[in-house]
């Protein structure tokens, strides 16, 4: 009987670390391009970017605000902040989901069609979320909710056996508490 071979240190099973959420708030310049080079950082590396928001927050300055979500292993999205933090665009990077002065926060608008007892439950519904009816139809209410994203996915939850006919979202903005600014 033959010894078992000695295990290859090529073989070694490295355990897989479990994904989180990070929302990266990202100070750029306003100019054209810097979004497409973003973008395609997270393209090329095979990042998914599962929300994105942009818009300018100092005109004098020339410069905006992006606000991205991803999901990843520690290593990767720390990989992905310095990613970040080398880009010439690049004024500040934080990852706000991280800082325990972060808030995160998201609008949807949402559309339900609805009769009888499924209308009066959306609307006792929307009540218990604080959403704030925008139009009302017949047959139909938008509702806007703002919120952290579980609470949306929540209301949208209970929202599809109700007639759920469309939902808006605006993706995640950030901030941090407190007098500092990114």
């Amino acid at each position: 009987m033959s010894d078992p071979q000695p295990a290859s240190v090529y073989d070694l099973a490295h355990a897989e670390e479990a994904e989180s959420l990070a929302t990266f708030a990202i100070l750029v310049d306003n100019e054209p391009g810097v979004l497409h080079r973003l973008v395609g950082l997270f393209a090329a590396r095979g990042y998914n970017i599962e929300s994105l928001t942009v818009a300018e927050t100092d005109r004098k300055a020339r410069t905006s605000r992006v606000t991205i979500v991803t999901r990843g292993a520690p290593q990767v999205l720390a990989q992905i902040e310095a990613q970040l933090e080398k880009m010439v665009a690049a004024r500040h990077v934080q990852d706000v989901s991280r800082d325990p002065n972060g808030l995160e926060r998201e609008l949807a608008l949402v559309k339900v069609k609805g009769t009888g007892a499924d209308r009066v439950e959306a609307l006792r519904i929307s009540e218990i979320f604080r959403a704030k009816v925008l139009d009302t139809g017949i047959d139909s209410f938008i509702f806007e909710l703002t919120g952290t994203s579980s609470k949306i996915d929540k209301f949208v939850d209970l929202m599809r056996p109700m007639g759920l006919v469309e939902l808006s979202r605006t993706g995640v903005l950030s901030i941090t508490r407190g007098g500092e600014r990114l």
